[in-house]
C-alpha cells in the first residue's frame, strides 16, 4: 500500500514541477501564483500545501533536489584516482552522465537558472565540493596540501567555469551531444583553457 502512496506522491510532485516549469517559461516566476500551478497541474490547493508552503518553497525544494542529483554525479568524479584520470575513459563516462542529466532536465534547469540565477546552484555545489573534497577527504585525486593556489579560489573557478559551459550549452538548445560536451569539458578541465584555445607553452 505504501508503494502505491509513494508512486502517487511522486506523480503529484512531478505534475507540480512540470506546471512550475511551463509557467516560468510563459510568464516568469514573479507573475505566477499557487492557483496557476494547481490549475495547470490539475490538483487542488490542499494537495499542493501538503507538500509545499508556497511557490518559493516549491522552487527551493526543486533546487535542492536538482543539486542533490548533480552532487551524486560529481562525487563519482571526486572519488577518481590519478590512474583513473590517466585512463580517461572512466571520467569521460561520468561527465557524459552529467550532461545526459542536464539534457533530460533541460527545461527544468533553464527555469531554475532563469529564476534563481546560477549563483544559487553554484553556491550549493561549491559547499558540497568543499565538504567532500577538503572536509571529508572523499576526493582521492585532489589533496589540499598539494594545491598550488588557495582552495577557495580553485573551487570557485571550477564551479563558475563549468556552470558557464553548461549554461551556454543549454542556451544554445543542447546542439552538441552529451558525448561531445563531455569531451569539450574534460579537455578544458584537464588540459586548461589556454590549451583549448590552441596556445602552447612555447607561444606564451
Amino acid at each position: 500500500m505504501s508503494g502505491t502512496v509513494d508512486r502517487r506522491i511522486r506523480r503529484t510532485k512531478k505534475a507540480i514541477r512540470d506546471a512550475l516549469v511551463s509557467l516560468i517559461e510563459e510568464k516568469g516566476f514573479d507573475a505566477l501564483s499557487v492557483k496557476d500551478i494547481t490549475t495547470r497541474a490539475n490538483i487542488n490547493r490542499g494537495t499542493f500545501y501538503l507538500h509545499y508552503k508556497d511557490k518559493y518553497d516549491l522552487l527551493d525544494q526543486t533546487l535542492e533536489e536538482v543539486t542533490q542529483d548533480i552532487e551524486n554525479i560529481l562525487l563519482e568524479i571526486a572519488s577518481l584516482s590519478g590512474i583513473d584520470v590517466v585512463n580517461d575513459h572512466l571520467p569521460l563516462a561520468i561527465v557524459i552522465k552529467l550532461f545526459e542529466y542536464f539534457k533530460a532536465n533541460a527545461r527544468l534547469m533553464q527555469a531554475i537558472l532563469a529564476t534563481k540565477g546560477n549563483n544559487a546552484l553554484q553556491t550549493q555545489i561549491k559547499k558540497t565540493m568543499w565538504h567532500h573534497v577538503f572536509e571529508k577527504n572523499s576526493a582521492t585525486l585532489i589533496k589540499k596540501e598539494k594545491l598550488l593556489v588557495p582552495a577557495e579560489y580553485l573551487i570557485s573557478y571550477i564551479a563558475a567555469a563549468h556552470f558557464g559551459v553548461v549554461q551556454e550549452w543549454l542556451d544554445r538548445g543542447c546542439r552538441e551531444t552529451p558525448e561531445e560536451m563531455a569531451r569539450i569539458l574534460t579537455s578544458i578541465t584537464f588540459r586548461g583553457p589556454l590549451f583549448a584555445a590552441g596556445l602552447s607553452s612555447h607561444s606564451l
